[in-house]
């Protein structure tokens, strides 16, 4: 069984089909899928998407793309949305310099505000990054040691890490886990496959990112909660071991991470 960590399913993009494509995904072996917010519409989407499906579970947070018009007052709805059942994370936060969405100052605010949220409600934090790496290592290293050494257990994971291999030793060496996308199975990624390969086994999560980062084999197409089968595969063949053994792996560490019951 498979578990894709982090999906958009509440996106216009699957609106048509969100019930044909979760059976597609099952019959792949794809059980389960997180949906993360990147606002509070969002938030209060995907947590209607986990009330009516079993397999979906929801975050609550502000994306740093989310955050021109965020004030702290706002932290008491994401904490309102974060009390809700099936809730697993505070998520996507983080930094994104690459769109001018958004000031600086005001990115940081919100990512401190929120990962201050997180170590309070003790739930794990889903990271965006985008040519950002050094400011978000910088202010996840102040973070962390606020952490109880049960948070830092579970304290989150950096989405669809596409950084350097010195910024993957930092995540680990805090305690995070790493989540590859659709871009591990492209022609020119081998950069990326380099630093995939030597990530502990017990530190990788797989994910789609849909409707974005087709996988290779379907480039172009929309994306969808079935391929994460190939991120699986190529990771499988990256470290050397069957893709059941990946399969089974890379499901544990999003139980472990996100406190869902196993399967």
């Amino acid at each position: 069984m498979l578990i894709d960590t982090h999906c958009h399913f509440d996106f216009d993009a699957f609106e048509s089909d969100r019930a044909q494509l979760l059976a597609a995904a099952a019959a792949h072996g794809v059980t389960r899928l997180i949906n993360p917010a990147i606002d509070l519409e969002t938030g209060a989407r995907a947590l209607r998407l986990a009330a009516h499906y079993d397999g979906i579970y929801a975050t609550a947070g502000f994306h740093p793309n989310s955050t021109a018009d965020y004030t702290p007052s706002l932290l008491a709805e994401i904490e309102a949305q974060a009390a809700q059942p099936k809730i697993v994370a505070i998520g996507e936060i983080g930094l994104d310099y690459h769109w001018d969405k958004s000031p600086k100052a005001q990115q940081w605010r919100a990512f401190e505000d929120q990962l201050a949220l997180a170590a309070r409600l003790g739930l794990p934090v889903i990271i965006h990054n985008r040519e950002a790496s050094e400011d978000v290592l910088s202010i996840l290293s102040a973070w962390q040691p606020s952490l109880t050494p049960e948070q830092r257990e579970r304290i989150g994971v950096l989405h669809s890490f596409s950084a350097p291999p010195e910024i993957a030793e930092r995540a680990l060496a805090l305690g995070f886990y790493l989540g590859f996308t659709g871009p591990i199975t492209y022609k020119k990624a081998d950069d990326l496959r380099e630093v995939a390969a030597r990530v502990p086994l017990d530190r990788l999560l797989i994910e789609t990112d849909a409707p974005f980062l087709t996988p290779q084999q379907h480039r172009g197409a929309r994306n969808t909660p079935a391929y994460v089968r190939y991120v699986a595969e190529r990771l499988a063949a990256l470290h050397n071991i069957p893709y059941v053994e990946m399969a089974t792996l890379t499901t544990r560490n999003a139980e472990r991470l996100f406190n869902l019951p196993a399967e």
